[in-house]
């Protein structure tokens, strides 16, 4: 089996690692340099789509933002998995907040500026405080505000016009501000027959806008929530993959805040921490495989190694800490690994994060310091 993957950074690795002992090769789809290379070695094996998209049984991407052109060119082949409307709609807000309405599934209240006017209407609709999101690409933190007082409007209005002036088809999509106690988030697959799997929720916690720590966490009634409403947005979507929700956990009460047709940064965790790892799942969805077992088989946090190319050798040595590399030229805030810590329960995982802190510096890993001091605090 040859699945062609559109994209070539730390998604396509993973699955290329993951499909191996499957016997699944992969090949990937670099959208930028426009070549097709090797998702481990980075080699340039070809530059011609179609010739990749002949060669390929199925094809999948590795992120939302594909050209619309490429995605065309790939749908048509009939070999594209989940779908060209699953991408655009992880692509573009607008899409996502109606599929989310579509799908009957709980999200934050909304309304999509493309005006000064709109941005009037969106504050009269919405209120004060809101989060302000470009439609197209911004990921990470990027592309967003915050509006908490009505004397910030014009200020925020000229960043957000040049915003929607520097990019054909641009939007900025306002919401209310959801005062939420948690971020959480389901991955889960779903096969064509309409078989559904979902991992263990995952407890989020972000710096600056970007993911740092994933805990899974045990919680039955958020979990069966969780489910209902990964499965109404799976099945609106006709979805075949792994397909990530993202929520707000407001007193027990989910919204959706974002969906992610892809394997997922919060995933990661599943590598060490699950029967069957969200990698080899969503092979297993788009090839049309049985789908593996997502049982938590050990507790498992996982910690983004955001801008550093090394670790203190004290790390690698831990008993239950897995290290993966993404091969990636260093970058301030570039996300170049992660760490997957586990133990035989919460409190043997937390014991090896306050063990890490020794090693790891407070100002790389905000997150893991601050999580360290809580639980400390809380014992």
């Amino acid at each position: 089996m040859h699945v062609l993957v559109l994209g070539a950074g730390q998604l396509a690795r993973m699955m290329s690692l993951a499909g191996a002992p499957l016997n699944i090769q992969i090949s990937a789809y670099d959208v930028n340099s426009e070549t097709v290379v090797h998702p481990l070695t980075q080699m340039t094996t070809g530059n011609d789509l179609a010739s990749a998209i002949r060669q390929a049984d199925v094809i999948t991407a590795e992120f939302e933002h594909i050209p619309l052109d490429i995605l065309a060119v790939c749908e048509k082949s009939g070999k594209f998995l989940p779908s060209t409307e699953a991408i655009k709609a992880g692509g573009d807000r607008r899409i996502e907040k109606k599929r989310l309405d579509d799908a009957g599934v709980k999200n934050a209240r909304y309304f999509v500026i493309q005006t000064y006017e709109d941005f009037h209407k969106a504050i009269e609709h919405v209120g004060v405080p809101m989060v302000l999101k470009s439609a197209l690409g911004g990921y990470d933190g990027k592309g967003q505000w915050r509006l908490k007082e009505l004397d910030q409007a014009d200020t925020i209005w000229a960043e957000m016009a040049e915003c929607i002036a520097a990019t054909d088809h641009q939007a900025i999509v306002a919401e209310e501000f959801v005062p939420f106690v948690r971020e959480v988030s389901l991955v889960g697959a779903r096969s064509a027959n309409g078989t559904v799997a979902v991992y263990p929720l995952a407890e989020n916690v972000h710096t600056n806008g970007v993911l740092s720590l994933s805990t899974a966490i045990t919680d039955q009634a958020l979990q069966e929530q969780a489910k209902q409403m990964f499965t109404a947005v799976a099945e609106s979507l006709g979805y075949v993959g792994v397909l990530a929700l993202e929520f707000f956990d407001v007193s027990g009460s989910l919204l959706v805040n974002e969906i992610a047709p892809r394997v997922h940064n919060s995933g990661h965790w599943t590598q060490q921490g699950s029967e069957t790892c969200q990698f080899e799942n969503h092979l297993r969805a788009i090839c049309a495989m049985p789908l593996g077992s997502t049982r938590l088989i050990r507790e498992t946090t996982m910690i983004n190694i955001l801008g550093e190319d090394r670790l203190p050798e004290a790390v690698m040595a831990m008993a239950g800490v897995h290290v993966h590399w993404y091969g990636k030229v260093k970058r301030s805030g570039r996300k170049m690994g992660h760490i997957n810590v586990c133990g035989d329960s919460s409190g043997s995982v937390q014991n090896k994060l306050s063990d890490l802190a020794q090693w790891l510096d407070q100002a790389a890993y905000p997150a893991l310091h601050e999580f360290v001091r809580k639980s400390s605090t809380q014992a």
